[in-house]
């Protein structure tokens, strides 16, 4: 037993397409995710450093990094399906779980089976580390949907993509990272010249507006 499952799961995940059933301009793969996530981050998490947050860097690759492994067991389910139920979204996350910790068990050996146990559960939680996770994959989706959006994608589902990714990155409005995208960043992607801008910059101003008025009450 050594890793050989471990690096083949690697390619498995390249051909892992993101969003299954929708059209799309451009296809990407839950690796290629991984890897802008893990990049996102890692911007996410200077910009915090540079905050004055104590960091641990370490925390930061693994979460990114590994996030998304685990779809190798179930695919990346449509996001309307995974999310059609609590109770549904609980069993697909038992399942995900149970397969996980069975690939630990009989394809990982022993010695480093406490580490992968680790870098394989859920990354997404209240550490600073968890809350950079979080909004770096939300970016990624959002930069996923702007993109098609930007194309002419006529399907609304993106459109709905960028409404949802960008409600949950303004959630983590505490962090100084997740600040710098909203003041620095976002205005840049609007600024683009695409057909859709004023109904984006619409989405966007209504978003930070609930937001603001959230804060005030």
């Amino acid at each position: 037993m050594g890793m050989h499952q471990f690096i083949q799961g690697l390619n498995d995940l390249e051909m892992l397409k993101r969003a299954p059933g929708f059209f799309k301009y451009q296809e990407h793969s839950v690796a290629a995710h991984s890897f802008r996530v893990t990049e996102i981050a890692q911007l996410l998490a200077d910009i915090e450093e540079d905050a004055g947050q104590k960091v641990n860097w370490q925390m930061v690759y693994e979460k990114a990094l590994n996030h998304d492994y685990t779809e190798r067991f179930i695919g990346d389910i449509k996001t309307p399906v995974k999310y059609a139920t609590s109770d549904l979204r609980q069993r697909l996350a038992q399942v995900e779980a149970h397969m996980t910790d069975n690939f630990i068990q009989n394809e990982i050996p022993e010695h480093l089976q406490a580490r992968y146990r680790r870098r394989l559960s859920e990354g997404k939680d209240d550490t600073l580390e968890g809350k950079i996770l979080s909004v770096a994959d939300k970016i990624d989706l959002l930069y996923e949907s702007f993109g098609e959006i930007q194309k002419g994608n006529p399907e609304h589902v993106y459109t709905e993509i960028f409404r949802e990714s960008l409600s949950t990155i303004i959630q983590f409005d505490e962090l100084a990272s997740t600040r710098y995208f909203i003041k620095e960043m976002l205005p840049e992607l609007l600024n683009e010249d695409f057909s859709d801008r004023v109904l984006l910059t619409q989405i966007t101003r209504e978003i930070l507006a609930a937001n603001k008025n959230k804060q005030t009450k």
